[in-house]
């Protein structure tokens, strides 16, 4: 407890934590005030992010950057999960498909594209390992593929109404399930040697020891977890009272929201020259999301949602996902990167970003 205390004192970001029990009880005491509610579960999520990110590269320290990106990636997407799994129980199925969409695009391309970015203008060159981040994207390409047939199949209109597409969503979840959980067992077991991290040595500050460390992941998880409540109950009002169309606000609001602690965590990795956790932490995430999160939310829409959620996006979240994938495999398969590279990823991401924005409502 002395040790959180200390970081408390000497790191201000810190001080905001103070803001996570406000935003909790603000969520219950004045519910209609949406756009002060959006601004302070924003403001409030930053601080645990930080925390998150401390906490993770402290369990990292003994772990290694593999497993610790991994647990960054699945801790910070517990945080897209509850905010999708909130919005299906209101039935707000197609805020939760733009915010799946736009989670991969965000982690792919902005995540990305910042930690080379960061992480380029303090170290020349960086290097990283390949073969994960090509096993990641491969992983990727059959959650888009996925993705393509029943979006593809969604435009014949009977299909939907004689519920094929749902029981095809469901067989395709349980597959991506499995083979995500396949993945894992084949980069963090049988092939570990493989996928090790680059031996970086730039960390300026001393970790904390596990017991604490793991401490303070779970307490940050379910602060998050709380926040990002309030966050997706008020989001919707907020953004037409702050004149965004809901396309911006489900592909690029929401995503980058749910995505803030692993984001935090990628950057400063990128910046202490350690870019195998934050690329995996980056392209894992959209991994995760594409193969995991999108496939249980299915399943549990049957269970907890108004109507059951399939896996037919439309055309043009599929067509954003594609190229941020094809984007990355172009640019990220080298082992090695600089600054200009996080630019060029940067600026595919803004394209969406801009055309979303000036969409009409």
């Amino acid at each position: 407890m002395s040790r959180i205390l200390q970081e408390l004192k000497h790191k201000p970001i810190f001080w905001l934590l103070a803001l996570a029990p406000v935003v909790i009880v603000a969520g219950h005491a004045v519910p209609q005030k949406h756009t002060l509610l959006f601004v302070l579960s924003v403001v409030a999520i930053v601080p645990l992010a930080a925390l998150l990110s401390h906490a993770t590269e402290s369990v990292a320290a003994k772990t290694g950057d593999t497993v610790g990106g991994l647990l960054n990636a699945s801790l910070g997407n517990l945080t897209e999960l509850v905010i999708a799994l909130t919005a299906l129980r209101l039935g707000m199925i197609d805020l939760v498909k733009a915010s799946i969409a736009g989670a991969v695009v965000a982690n792919l391309l902005f995540m990305l594209g910042a930690s080379f970015l960061l992480g380029g203008l303090r170290h020349h060159v960086q290097e990283y390992n390949p073969a994960a981040a090509r096993l990641q994207v491969a992983m990727l390409l059959l959650g888009t593929v996925t993705l393509l047939v029943p979006s593809a199949l969604a435009d014949a209109g009977h299909l939907r109404e004689t519920g094929y597409l749902q029981e095809l969503s469901v067989g395709l979840s349980i597959l991506l399930i499995a083979s995500y959980a396949l993945g894992l067992f084949f980069s963090l077991g049988t092939h570990r040697d493989v996928f090790g991290s680059k031996a970086h040595q730039d960390v300026d500050e001393t970790p904390w020891p596990m017991p604490v460390a793991l401490g303070a992941l779970a307490v940050a998880t379910v602060l998050i977890a709380m926040v990002s409540h309030v966050f997706v109950n008020s989001v919707q009002h907020a953004a037409e009272q702050l004149g965004m169309s809901p396309a911006f606000v489900g592909f690029v609001v929401v995503a980058l929201v749910g995505g803030a602690a692993e984001s935090v965590t990628a950057f400063a990795a990128a910046r202490k020259n350690r870019l195998d956790m934050s690329v995996g932490i980056a392209i894992g995430s959209a991994t995760q999301i594409a193969l995991f999160v999108a496939p249980v939310l299915v399943l549990a829409s049957h269970f907890i949602g108004p109507a059951p959620m399939d896996l037919a996006f439309g055309s043009a979240q599929v067509v954003a996902v594609f190229i941020a994938m094809f984007t990355v495999s172009m640019l990220a398969n080298s082992g090695r990167s600089g600054w200009y590279t996080g630019v060029q990823l940067l600026a595919v991401y803004l394209v969406f970003a801009i055309t979303l924005y000036l969409l009409p409502s």
